[in-house]
């Protein structure tokens, strides 16, 4: 089932992802920043469950099911580049600081800023055409929250 997933977010497409993918393809960006700097505990699941579901609109147990998946796929893919390449295909570039914001409001959840953490998030924001800037200003939204 996994496998499908991943060589769906990899066909290009000038379509939005279908609702479903797309959030899958976050969730499982999230799981990576969370398990970048080799510590993904209680705090960064939690974080990870409240993105998914303020983003999404979804309920606790809906939010936690929509990460498990995110595991999964995180595990399996070989590469970050898989997941931001369908997000940059399918959300729109004035959204997707807000993907950043999504990723640092995880790295910054256990209270520390992991210096593996940072550089996975100037990757992706390189890769979703976020500019250092705004991955800036994402952090310091992040942060306050």
């Amino acid at each position: 089932m996994f496998a499908q997933i991943l060589s769906r977010l990899a066909a290009p497409s000038n379509d939005r992802l279908p609702p479903l993918q797309e959030r899958r393809a976050l969730a499982a960006l999230l799981v990576r920043v969370g398990r970048a700097d080799d510590h993904y505990g209680p705090a960064e699941m939690r974080r990870i469950d409240q993105v998914l579901a303020g983003r999404f609109g979804l309920s606790p147990f809906e939010a936690a099911g929509l990460r498990a998946d995110g595991e999964a796929l995180e595990t399996e893919a070989p590469d970050t580049v898989r997941f931001t390449r369908a997000l940059k295909d399918h959300v729109p570039l004035e959204e997707r600081a807000g993907l950043i914001e999504a990723l640092w409001a995880v790295a910054l959840a256990d209270g520390e800023r992991a210096a593996d953490e940072e550089q996975l998030i100037r990757l992706v924001a390189n890769l979703l055409a976020v500019s250092d800037a705004d991955s800036g200003l994402a952090r310091q939204r992040a942060a306050r929250a």
